[in-house]
C-alpha cells in the first residue's frame, strides 16, 4: 500500500497562492482570541467566507463556467493549509466548497451544477451533509431515513443526527433510502438536496460540553421535494458517498485541528525560556510527527490531482492524523501540569482546555478509527 504514497512536492505555481491568503487570513484572525482560532472547523463568520470568495479562494478545483478557478487538488491543499494553520473560521463554507460541490458537479445534472456551484464559488449557499442517524453513527449503510418517490417528486420523512453546522446552512446533501430496506446495505441509498426552509424540517441545536452548538439534530416531517432535488442516480448513493469521504479524509485538515494549540504551547516556552533536552525532544518529536503527516497528506492530494481516489491511504493520513491531533492536548497539559510554578497565559489554558474538550471528536467525524481501520485492513487483503 505504501507504494501509492509516493513523495509528491507542491508546484510552484499553487505555492504562488500562499502570500495572499496568509494575508487574507492574518487579518481575519488579527483581533481574535487564540481559544477562538482554536475553533477554526467550527468557527462560523459568513462574511469571511464571502470574502474568500470574492478573492477566488473558493472553488478552486471547480471548472471556470460555473464560477471556479479550474485549478488542481494542489491549489486547494496551500488554501486550506493557511486557513486551518492560522485558525480562521472556515465553517461557513467548509463543506460546500470541499464536498459539496466537487459532488454536484461530478454527479449533478446541468441545471443542479448552474444553480448551485456559482453561488457555493461566492461563499454565497453554504450546505451541511445529512449523513449520520440515531442508531447507525458511522454504520451509514443502515440509515433508514426514507424518500418516497411522487407523483412530483419526492417525500422526506426521517431524522439525521450530528449534523455539523445545520443551524447555517442553507441546503444540506442527504443520504436517504429510497428504495429496499435497511437490511439491503447499500443498495436502494440516493443523495438530494433538501432546502432546509422547506416546510416540515426542524432544527434543533445539540450543545456540546464546552457550551457550543455546532452540531443538530434535524427532523424531516412530509417535506416535499422537486424531481430534481436528486443527485445522480437512484440507488447508486453509497458509491457518491464512499467516493465524497476519501477527498474529506485525505486533505490537510485531518492534521490541523490542534496545531493552534501546539503554536501557543511553543510561544509560551519561548516566553518562559525552556529548553531544555526533555522539552527541546519533545517540540521535536511533534514538529517531526506533523511534517510526515503533511508529507502523507501531500502524496494522497498528488493521487487525487491524477484522477484517481486514494480510499485507503486517505483512511490511513486520518487515522495517524487524528491520533496525532488527540495526543498533543494531553502531552501539552501533563508538561505544563509537570511545571506548576511557570506562568501560563489564560488565553494558553483556555485553548488547551478547548482542544482536550472537543479532542474525543476528532476520531469520529468523517468515520470512526474503527472504521477507517476495516478500511485498511481490507485494503492490505486482511480481512
Amino acid at each position: 500500500m505504501f507504494d501509492t504514497l509516493a513523495l509528491a512536492s507542491l508546484p510552484p505555481e499553487d505555492e504562488a497562492l500562499r502570500p495572499a491568503i496568509r494575508e487574507l487570513v492574518a487579518r481575519a484572525v488579527a483581533d481574535m482570541p487564540v481559544d477562538r482560532r482554536a475553533r477554526s472547523w467550527q468557527g462560523f463568520d459568513a462574511a469571511f467566507s464571502r470574502r474568500l470568495g470574492q478573492a477566488g479562494f473558493l472553488g478552486l478545483n471547480l471548472p471556470k463556467r460555473y464560477g471556479g478557478q479550474e485549478r488542481g487538488p494542489f491549489a486547494r491543499f496551500v488554501v486550506v493549509e493557511e486557513l486551518l494553520s492560522a485558525g480562521a473560521p472556515v465553517a461557513g463554507h467548509w463543506i460546500a466548497d470541499r464536498q459539496s460541490a466537487p459532488l454536484i458537479c461530478n454527479y449533478g445534472t446541468e441545471a443542479q451544477r448552474a444553480f448551485y456551484i456559482p453561488r457555493i464559488c461566492k461563499g454565497e449557499a453554504l450546505f451541511c451533509i445529512g449523513m449520520s442517524e440515531p442508531g447507525s453513527g458511522s454504520d451509514l449503510a443502515s440509515v433508514r431515513t426514507r424518500a418516497e418517490k411522487t407523483a412530483t417528486g419526492w417525500l422526506l420523512n426521517g431524522q439525521k443526527i450530528w449534523t455539523t453546522n445545520s443551524l447555517h446552512s442553507d441546503y444540506m446533501i442527504a443520504l436517504l433510502r429510497t428504495s429496499g430496506k435497511p437490511e439491503d446495505r447499500h443498495a436502494g441509498l440516493s443523495q438530494l438536496i433538501v432546502d432546509l426552509r422547506l416546510p416540515g424540517v426542524t432544527i434543533r441545536p445539540i450543545v456540546d460540553l464546552t457550551g457550543d452548538a455546532h452540531f443538530a439534530e434535524v427532523f424531516f416531517e412530509n417535506v416535499e421535494l422537486a424531481d430534481d432535488a436528486l443527485i445522480g442516480r437512484e440507488g447508486e448513493g453509497w458509491k457518491q458517498v464512499t467516493a465524497e469521504l476519501a477527498f474529506e479524509r485525505s486533505g490537510p485538515e485531518r492534521i490541523y485541528s490542534s496545531v493552534v494549540l501546539l503554536d501557543a504551547w511553543v510561544r509560551h516556552l519561548r516566553e518562559t525560556g525552556r529548553a531544555d533536552d526533555a522539552t527541546l525532544a519533545m517540540v521535536g518529536g511533534f514538529t517531526a510527527r506533523l511534517a510526515t503527516l503533511r508529507a502523507m497528506s501531500i502524496a494522497c492530494t498528488a493521487r487525487l490531482a491524477l484522477g484517481e481516489s486514494p480510499v485507503v491511504e486517505a483512511s490511513l493520513v486520518k487515522d495517524l492524523g487524528t491520533h496525532f491531533e488527540q495526543e498533543l492536548p494531553v502531552a501539552i497539559g501533563d508538561d505544563l501540569a509537570g511545571h506548576p510554578d511557570e506562568p501560563a497565559s489564560t488565553e494558553l489554558y483556555r485553548t488547551l482546555l478547548y482542544v482536550t474538550q472537543v479532542a474525543p471528536s476528532f476520531s469520529l467525524r468523517g468515520g470512526t478509527r474503527e472504521i477507517l481501520r476495516g478500511i485498511i485492513a481490507r485494503g492490505l487483503g486482511l480481512r
